[in-house]
């Protein structure tokens, strides 16, 4: 409703600037005044106009305003335009006309058309997924809930991916220490597997220790120098082999990874992450993506080969960002693309990925089903052509895609870019965008509740750095259990009359809704220091905080033994609405239904910016606004009929708002807390 209204405002006002000063502005701002007394859209226009007419602000500001009050005929909803300060136009609307509008859930349709390609999570299967992984995946879950937005009826068509990276170094490293440190072939492998399953153990769990005993192996103090030599070359020799395919080793790697990638999907599902498609590296390499990309950057100019300096014998091009080589010598800043042993980098598989995505490569995967959702099925890529599925939707062809990757990549996501643009795919390369994040700690207190032993220093420190190479990462599984454990003990001491199996799903509401908010809060490029106790507080920016303002505003229709939706039906009309919203009472009720009609805005702000954050302070600001109003107004012993019909109808277009910003953010209010 907020963002239908700043548009037709807007849209008058650049018919008059055409019609008075015969040009417009691409850009009009509209602002918040400091205080509802002094109107609500506040529009500094004259400032912007001031040097270009060389007038005074005010004067223009005066002219505008005489344009618009002659037109608020025909700007429905709108009561008044009056001049401020040095020449700001405030904007008052008819409050009695607004509100029913919002009530009747009139909003603007944002729009949105074509095919957009998340990609999101993208863990190495080797290992289980870790607190870090958390915030790529709700990022990126989070931002796909907004660009299809089904509720309105208005958003993109989605595709999720998350890549499966199954032929890289660290799934080779894991490899390794089945081999090496356990001494397992195939079958063995097969066996211990099932194992596992059987016994209830994780695997994930299992791989995360023995990656870490990998990493030491590597580098074991005391062990001779031609041992440590075979050892980084065996790691070489399984990487190698993971690439080329069709062997024991590879077979072992496939066994490994997709155990551990079923865990993987087993723990988002927690978090209510879910995917459309997995495509998976080894299918990039064995289908041949790679040598078709290959082909077509020799051909456009972009790939070539170093036959002198550092990289002789690499395939590199030119890196994002640099001038490249000069006359006198070879590139020696260029990006390596195949090294010289043969084995490709990430950026030239990526490479091939992103050129399928974009529907620019005369390739495609086979298909097969992987997963199933409550409500559809998630593909996985396959190299067999006889396992392939002809139901499988289309999965590429994208218009544009996000890429949820941490910022330390960011020099491999602009070579890709620099990649297509180099091939002439310009309309790719300008519609591919690094979603980038920054990483995730931990606080001091909240390593020392993991288990964690802290030095004293670093318990003076603002956050702790954790590293799953070295076995001191938090599992992801690990932290949903304890944020969950956290909860339910607060639900049991508020809540005895529940049933245990009520209590438990109460508290996984909670944790998850504490979890994601958490990750979500903060803006993308900030360092995030994950806390028990600040992310499960009911009070402050918090997801708990959220909805407890929302089972509030339920339990005020429970009690008044009505709904949401008959709240709403039921708001008072004409001079009697007008007359309750033109009070100083009214104006705090008028609030909160301005404050609710921005969502629309701000998910328009959000996907514009690509930073969930925004809308996570709208929904605590809302959460604010309406438990300021449950502590001003009673609406249960309110006894004038008529005023206790707009407290109900406030509390109701406050909660329904509360919840849909919510939803797009991934988290679900609980009955009671």
């Amino acid at each position: 409703m907020y963002r239908t209204i700043q548009q037709t405002l807007l849209t008058r006002l650049q018919a008059i600037l055409l019609a008075k000063y015969d040009f417009a502005l691409a850009n009009l701002a509209v602002e918040q005044p400091p205080s509802i007394a002094m109107g609500d859209l506040a529009l500094p226009i004259a400032f912007e106009l001031a040097k270009r007419l060389r007038k005074a602000p005010r004067a223009i500001a005066a002219e505008l305003q005489q344009a618009l009050t002659e037109d608020l005929a025909n700007l429905p909803g709108f009561a008044s335009i009056e001049i401020a300060g040095a020449g700001y136009l405030n904007v008052r609307l008819d409050r009695a006309s607004i509100v029913l509008r919002i009530a009747q859930d009139d909003h603007a349709d944002i729009g949105g058309a074509g095919f957009r390609l998340i990609e999101h999570t993208s863990i190495n299967p080797n290992k289980a997924a870790h607190v870090g992984h958390l915030r790529n995946a709700i990022l990126g879950d989070t931002f796909a809930r907004l660009l299809r937005r089904d509720e309105y009826k208005s958003g993109y068509e989605i595709g999720v991916q998350n890549y499966i990276d199954n032929t890289g170094v660290q799934v080779a490293d894991v490899v390794v220490g089945f081999r090496e440190l356990l001494k397992l072939s195939l079958d063995g492998v097969g066996e211990l597997l099932t194992e596992l399953m059987e016994t209830n153990q994780l695997v994930d769990f299992f791989c995360w220790d023995l990656y870490a005993r990998v990493s030491q192996w590597y580098a074991e103090a005391g062990t001779p120098a031609d041992e440590l030599a075979r050892r980084k070359q065996l790691r070489l020799d399984t990487l190698h082999a993971l690439e080329t395919g069709g062997n024991e080793t590879a077979a072992i790697a496939e066994l490994i990874s997709t155990s551990v990638l079923r865990r993987h999907l087993e723990t988002m599902q927690r978090l209510g992450i879910e995917y459309d498609f997995l495509p998976r590296e080894s299918e990039i390499l064995s289908l041949d993506f790679w040598h078709a990309a290959r082909q077509l950057m020799i051909e456009r100019g972009v790939l070539y080969l170093e036959t002198e300096g550092k990289n002789t014998g690499c395939w590199v091009m030119k890196r994002a960002g640099t001038e490249g080589g000069g006359e006198e010598g070879p590139d020696e800043e260029a990006k390596v693309i195949v090294r010289s042993n043969g084995t490709v980098t990430y950026v030239g598989k990526d490479v091939a990925y992103h050129l399928w995505k974009f529907g620019l490569l005369d390739k495609d995967f086979y298909y097969e089903k992987f997963h199933h959702y409550s409500n559809h099925c998630c593909w996985i890529s396959t190299g067999d052509e006889a396992a392939n599925d002809p139901t499988h939707p289309v999965f590429a062809k994208a218009d544009a895609i996000y890429n949820v990757i941490d910022s330390s990549q960011s020099d491999p996501q602009n070579n890709v870019i620099a990649a297509l643009r180099g091939m002439g795919f310009r309309a790719a390369a300008d519609n591919y965008t690094h979603f980038s994040y920054e990483k995730v700690a931990l606080t001091p207190r909240c390593a020392i509740e993991l288990g964690y032993t802290i030095a004293d220093e670093d318990k003076l420190r603002p956050f702790i750095e954790v590293s799953g190479r070295k076995g001191l990462g938090v599992k992801a599984d690990d932290l949903i259990d304890k944020l969950i454990a956290a909860a339910k003990a607060e639900v049991d001491e508020r809540h005895p009359e529940l049933d245990d199996a009520e209590r438990l799903q109460i508290a996984s509401r909670i944790a998850v809704g504490a979890l994601r908010y958490f990750m979500l809060r903060f803006n993308r490029n900030t360092i995030i220091a994950f806390d028990f106790k600040d992310a499960l507080s009911f009070e402050g920016e918090t997801g708990p905080y959220v909805q407890y303002a929302i089972v509030r505003a339920s339990n005020i229709f429970r009690k008044a033994e009505t709904t949401e939706a008959e709240a709403l039906a039921n708001i008072p009309r004409g001079e009697e609405l007008s007359a309750l919203l033109a009070t100083d009472d009214g104006t705090s009720l008028w609030e909160t239904w301005l404050a609710a009609s921005r969502l629309t805005l701000l998910i328009e702000q959000t996907i514009s910016a690509a930073e969930p954050a925004l809308l996570t302070k709208y929904a605590f600001q809302l959460a604010q606004q309406f438990n300021n109003f449950y502590h001003r107004h009673h609406v249960l012993t309110e006894q004038d009929p008529t005023r206790r019909a707009l407290l109900l109808a406030t509390a109701a277009v406050a909660r329904r708002e509360m919840v849909r910003a919510l939803g797009y953010l991934g988290i679900e209010a609980p009955p009671v807390m």
